[in-house]
């Protein structure tokens, strides 16, 4: 083996310090007497034919700008000549020995131990043991994950099946099979996303079409809240409305069987949707603004609903929002409250309800819209809307909307605290009733220790101006344990 080749072979293993040269002091250096004969060999190597065409051609190669090159060698100029043209001059030696550690320590130790590494310096060497990069995969994406590739083209393959045939596209009446089977939403959801497709009211829907919204723009990798969410949406709002609910009631008459009955009534068919959108905004939007926001969808409990009605054909069995024997009922109370049936009820309509179960001071409260704003927009007078409201917080008190309905009754000063006096005050009228009636009368003191019991405030410190609870997640759990 030459001397290039073995000393390319060792430096995989020198160790960078070993290279430095031991520090000298300037004046202990002397002129090195080997100078002139290494000048005499340097001036015959240069008059040797081969090293001046070897220098000819690295002119020529320098002038026009290509990487120079030397035979016999793949790496640099320095090598080359190491290996080609060195040795027809200098016989092979061992590899010579290296220089010995510097005591003093040399520049680049002394840098080491200052905090300057190699790779501070701009040096091409590295530490053996540099830990490697961790790069951390995205975690969170806006509309879910990206869809697997596999996965992908089944969905693919399974849209050309659905659109074989149909080179001009699906219909409406054809689409509802893509609706459950593709996008995997209720059936009643098919014409809302076939509009929601069909920008330009064409009629149709293309396979190109369908594919560009369902895939191309991530709709498919989506939650199920959040595409019900985007289907049902107008495209500037970031809410849901209830006329954004009203076609998916529309087809939801037209299409389940256990409502077929209802095809010949046209004001029922529209009554039932109405009652049916205000129970959902009454559960799902706790806000009370009238919009239903995608944190307030995902939370409630109406996806599994639309589901269960989607597959149920009994539509009295599904309890949650949709059956009609719960819209039969609301409706015809207010019917038969609504004496005049203009659609509206008063304060004496009203005190006919249950058999005349609620007091004076209560309905005043109602009807002094504390508790909720009437949507009626007439004085004095409470719409169906606004019945619905009231008589699902009347017939189910354990639910959190009725619990904050009443609560808001009983608070005369709206402070967020109920206190023994607030709930005397509407007691006393009920206390009357049971004594022109010749019934046997329940002190208001002994309701009080029996809530007081049951709900166990920490703040008692007066019998005359006990607090017994406020409004609050903690609180309300509080006023569940009285009914």
């Amino acid at each position: 083996m030459d001397l290039g080749l073995g000393v390319t072979s060792d430096m995989a293993s020198v160790d960078p310090d070993l290279l430095q040269l031991q520090d000298v002091p300037m004046l202990s250096l002397k002129p090195n007497p080997y100078k002139a004969h290494i000048d005499e060999l340097f001036s015959q190597w240069l008059s040797l034919p081969e090293t001046a065409k070897m220098v000819t051609t690295l002119l020529e190669e320098a002038k026009a700008g290509s990487p120079l090159s030397v035979p016999g060698s793949s790496f640099n100029v320095n090598t080359s000549m190491s290996n080609s043209v060195l040795p027809n001059m200098f016989p092979a030696v061992s590899t010579p020995p290296l220089s010995p550690r510097s005591v003093s320590g040399s520049p680049r130790s002394l840098m080491r131990r200052h905090g300057a590494g190699p790779s501070s310096l701009g040096s091409p060497l590295k530490w053996a043991n540099e830990p490697a990069k961790e790069v951390i995969p995205q975690f969170y994406f806006h509309n879910g994950p990206p869809l697997p590739r596999e996965m992908a083209e089944r969905c693919l393959s399974r849209i050309n099946q659905l659109f074989f045939g149909h080179m001009d596209g699906l219909r409406v009446e054809e689409f509802k099979l893509l609706t459950k089977e593709i996008c995997k939403l209720p059936s009643f959801f098919s014409t809302t996303l076939f509009k929601k497709i069909d920008v330009d009211n064409t009629g149709v829907v293309t396979r190109d079409q369908f594919v560009r919204y369902w895939i191309d723009e991530k709709m498919v990798t989506m939650d199920l809240a959040t595409q019900i969410f985007t289907v049902l949406r107008q495209p500037d709002k970031n809410y849901l409305t209830q006329d954004d609910l009203k076609p998916i009631l529309r087809e939801l008459l037209a299409t389940h069987p256990g409502l077929e009955f209802l095809h010949s009534t046209q004001e029922f068919q529209e009554r039932y949707a109405e009652t049916v959108i205000y129970r959902i905004f009454y559960y799902i939007n706790r806000s009370g603004n009238g919009h239903i926001t995608l944190r307030e969808l995902k939370r409630g409990n109406l996806i599994p609903a639309m589901q269960h009605v989607d597959e149920e054909e009994d539509i009295n069995k599904v309890l949650k929002y949709f059956s009609y024997e719960h819209f039969y009922v609301i409706y015809c109370k207010f019917w038969e409250l609504d004496t005049d049936h203009d659609f509206l009820i008063d304060k004496e309509n009203l005190l006919r309800y249950g058999n005349h179960a609620l007091t004076y001071r209560i309905v005043d409260r109602i009807f002094s819209q504390v508790p909720r704003k009437f949507t009626s927009n007439v004085e004095g007078k409470m719409g169906y809307e606004d019945f619905v409201y009231f008589m699902l917080s009347e017939e189910d008190k354990s639910s959190e909307p009725s619990l904050e309905y009443w609560f808001k009754c009983v608070d005369l000063d709206g402070n967020g605290v109920l206190t023994p006096n607030e709930m005397q005050f509407f007691y006393e009228e009920q206390l009357h009733r049971m004594e022109c009636m010749a019934q046997e009368p329940v002190l208001f003191e002994d309701i009080l220790c029996q809530m007081v019991d049951m709900i166990a405030p920490e703040n008692i410190y007066d019998a005359e101006r006990m607090v017994i609870y406020s409004t609050g997640s903690e609180e309300m759990q509080a006023v569940r344990k009285c009914f």
